[in-house]
């Protein structure tokens, strides 16, 4: 029971006579937890957090060693934010996890619907296939699992391959809406060519009797020299936005909206010598290297932390918790991916920029 100054001990005991008399009929009093229900801004669970990959890579490459991709379904290292332990968790909204798949093996197929996003971190020439279309993948492709599609993935190359998985696990869990099936075999067979999803729907053209069928953007592979072409003409107008350089954001053809409903993709480059402005949003948001290096100040004033940064690392900003991106030696491509659409439709988004 909330302790309030000034108060008749004899009326904190009735009170709390009451409230142990109305709990056996599953009654609570609001005005009790309220200040901690409506609170003034966002204080999560959450915690700042970095992976230096080059540290972390021996214990992917290890499990390669120790379970089959087929045996563990996904063979996966949880990226667990510190606040959060034992949740799968990156933010309280998302998950993220780094998958290895080594030459020869196939993950098998199955389904769910939680919506998943790919994102190329090592290697190339990998496949997954999903609803019937393979795709192949290479650094930095951002590639789309729609929720209830099947999918699985493949390695018909000589080298081991890894990347981000990005789910909304936590926000499904929420709604109690998590539902999972297996194909009976390990490769569900394929009904269209590689690159069709890509030359259908991703160069500004669409079928002329297409009608969505998800709100899932029908292209599921966005390839990464596709979109390093577009920031490097960008950079030619010299518009540079002073909190993120210059930062797109992937999106659906056939409605402008974000690529996935539930998770929000990015990618920003840097220029040499950029030193961004203080900026915060409601979005916890998750970041992935792609080139170069750099550092990121989290927070404030003494206390601000500072993660340094390069190719392959990953690290993790809470909500409403301030930062700056720095790329002082070299250009620096970035990806990130949070719950902003999700906000967005519920009217919640924030961001502040500067000292507000």
């Amino acid at each position: 029971m909330t302790q309030r100054p000034n108060i008749d001990p004899a009326v904190l005991q009735q009170r709390k006579a009451y409230y142990d008399k109305i709990g056996g009929h599953k009654l609570a009093p609001l005005w009790e937890v309220l200040h901690g229900l409506v609170i003034k801004e966002p204080k999560s669970a959450c915690q700042p957090a970095i992976w230096h990959y080059d540290e972390i890579r021996g214990f992917i490459m290890e499990a390669g060693s120790l379970i089959t991709a087929k045996e563990a379904e996904r063979r996966v290292l949880v990226l667990e934010n510190p606040g959060m332990p034992g949740q799968s968790r990156i933010t309280t909204a998302l998950y993220a996890g780094l998958q290895l798949i080594m030459p020869g093996e196939v993950a098998p197929s199955h389904r769910h619907t939680q919506s998943a996003l790919r994102f190329i971190v090592e290697g190339s020439g990998a496949y997954t296939a999903v609803d019937g279309e393979k795709t192949i993948m290479e650094e930095g492709d951002f590639v789309i699992t729609p929720s209830w599609t099947w999918h699985d993935h493949g390695n018909e190359t000589d080298k081991p391959m890894v990347w981000m998985d990005g789910l909304d696990i936590p926000i499904v869990q929420t709604l109690d809406c998590s539902f999972m099936e297996r194909y009976p075999e390990d490769s569900q067979p394929l009904a269209r060519p590689v690159g069709d999803a890509l030359a259908r729907y991703g160069s500004g053209l669409l079928p002329v009797d297409y009608e969505a069928a998800t709100p899932t953007s029908p292209v599921f592979n966005y390839p990464y020299r596709r979109t390093r072409e577009a920031l490097e003409t960008m950079r030619r107008s010299n518009e540079w936005d002073p909190c993120h350089g210059l930062k797109v954001q992937y999106v659906n053809p056939a409605n402008g909206e974000s690529a996935m409903p539930t998770i929000g993709t990015f990618m920003q480059l840097l220029p040499k010598g950029f030193a961004g402005e203080r900026y915060r949003s409601s979005d916890a948001t998750v970041f992935s290297v792609v080139e170069g290096e750099g550092y990121t100040l989290v927070g404030d004033g003494p206390e601000a932390l500072r993660f340094d940064w390069r190719k392959r690392d990953t690290f993790v900003i809470p909500s409403w918790v301030p930062h700056r991106h720095h790329a002082p030696n070299s250009d620096a491509v970035i990806f990130s991916f949070s719950d902003r659409p999700v906000q967005k439709k519920l009217g919640l988004w924030r961001e502040s920029r500067g000292n507000r």
